[in-house]
């Protein structure tokens, strides 16, 4: 065995036997990469490694300031690396059951105010040749909470307008339906029917939703090029990406008084538990629950 071919048959597990996107592959492998390089330097292999030396490793990470929630994603994909070793009866001894993750807080991303949303949608120009497009873009973003892969892949065969549903393929090509807005069905159906119609679309690509000026389908860069650019434009001071607006979903939904496993089911989440740390509820929305649910307020 060597670090690659390991690496290889690592990459191969995690997309056909665990069925992960494409992104989450990559990002394993390029952690278990490091690992790898790292253990070239100083002459040990992915059958011979130690705790300690994974440790150093870990101290390496450290000295080049790489963040504590970095770091603790490395080592997250380290422990399945060896785990997968372990499966497959390559070592009998996982040096990395010792290893701890480093203490990190809490950290959410923004949440945009509902005034916020409608300032950055309505501030698009719809006489801009792809006004319409790009506004369709962000109202399916806030109406249903996807993530920007799912948003770049949805597809038009999947939009049921007349029921008010889509069928959003998520991570690890898992399906689930979600509702969709009546706003954000009404900004596809113009942009579908009164734009995208006029334009000459790419072999193979007729069926995605949004498309770029080539008529291909677009890209997980542009999606966050495309918001930047607009956030500078109204002067909204908080880090902004399409992240932003699926928190802001989940957060506004729970904050309106939606149901936790609802919101879990929208979101495309597999434990409840990755919800209730995903949807930040301010203050006023736990103390009113409690002032109306406990029985001695």
């Amino acid at each position: 065995m060597s670090w690659e071919n390991s690496i290889k048959e690592f990459k191969y597990y995690l997309k056909v036997e665990r069925s992960l996107a494409d992104n989450s592959v990559n990002a394993y492998i390029r952690d278990i990469r490091k690992l790898a390089d790292f253990g070239s330097k100083i002459k040990v292999n992915e059958l011979n490694i130690s705790v300690n030396e994974i440790r150093e490793f870990i101290a390496d990470l450290n000295s080049k300031n790489i963040s504590a929630r970095s770091q603790a994603r490395i080592i997250s994909g380290i422990k399945a690396f060896f785990k997968y070793l372990i499966i497959e009866d390559y070592i009998t001894n996982d040096p990395s059951m010792l290893i701890e993750n480093p203490k990190i807080g809490l950290k959410l991303p923004e949440v945009l105010s509902v005034d916020e949303i409608e300032l950055i949608i309505s501030s698009i120009d719809l006489s801009n040749k792809q006004g319409e497009r790009n506004r369709a873009i962000l109202e399916t973003l806030y109406s249903c909470g996807l993530r920007v892969t799912e948003l770049i892949n949805l597809k038009i065969s999947n939009i049921n307008f007349k029921e008010g549903y889509i069928k959003v393929i998520g991570k690890g090509d898992k399906e689930r339906l979600t509702p969709i807005g009546s706003n954000a069905l009404k900004y596809i159906s113009i942009y579908v029917n009164e734009v995208r119609i006029h334009q000459k679309i790419s072999k193979n690509q007729e069926d995605f939703v949004f498309l770029n000026n080539r008529g291909s389908k677009l890209s997980r860069v542009m999606i966050f090029t495309l918001l930047k650019r607009i956030v500078d434009k109204v002067g909204i001071k908080k880090k902004v990406s399409p992240h932003t607006f699926r928190h802001s979903f989940a957060t506004h939904l729970i904050e309106g008084g939606a149901d936790l496993r609802a919101v879990q089911e929208m979101l495309g989440h597999e434990s409840i538990t990755t919800t209730e740390i995903y949807t930040h509820l301010d203050r006023d929305y736990l103390r009113s629950n409690i002032m109306q649910f406990h029985p001695r307020s």
